[in-house]
């Protein structure tokens, strides 16, 4: 099930890779349903919040009239960044499932855990998930970008 969203979450981030930027994809699931969807459009709309998470987020907050989100479970290709992990604990998702760890920007581990801290909500987090597959994509983008060698 969970190797299911995030698949869906990669087809997000190999279609932002398409449109070239970095390749992150996420969906939000309630009950089984994909509510909310998101890839990386920052350099499409020149907007540093547009990452796949806050994408996804505004798509389920509109696909279910609510600013909660409460019944809802996360997919991302890559650990959320600190803007993002605060959205996620603003929306009150109870539950998350990343890829590929971030080491450079990562708040649910990777640089630090904002879920470790003390918020009236905070998700449980799982990483790990189709995470070689999740980096693939990732690392292959920015191998592109440098060129041949």
């Amino acid at each position: 099930m969970h190797e299911f969203y995030m698949r869906q979450a990669l087809l997000l981030a190999r279609e932002a890779a398409g449109a070239g930027e970095v390749p992150v994809g996420c969906v939000i699931v309630r009950g089984g349903e994909i509510v909310g969807r998101g890839r990386n459009r920052r350099e499409e709309k020149q907007s540093a919040l547009s990452h796949a998470e806050t994408e996804a987020i505004r798509e389920a907050n509109a696909a279910l009239g609510s600013w909660r989100l409460e019944e809802c479970t996360l997919y991302v290709t890559l650990e959320p960044c600190p803007m993002c992990a605060g959205a996620i604990l603003n929306a009150r998702i109870p539950r998350v499932y990343y890829g590929a760890r971030d080491t450079a920007m990562g708040a649910c581990g990777g640089v630090l855990n904002l879920f470790m801290e003390d918020f009236p909500n905070t998700p449980a987090l799982v990483g790990g998930i189709l995470e070689e597959e999740c980096r693939r994509v990732l690392t292959d983008f920015f191998a592109a970008l440098r060129g041949p060698r």
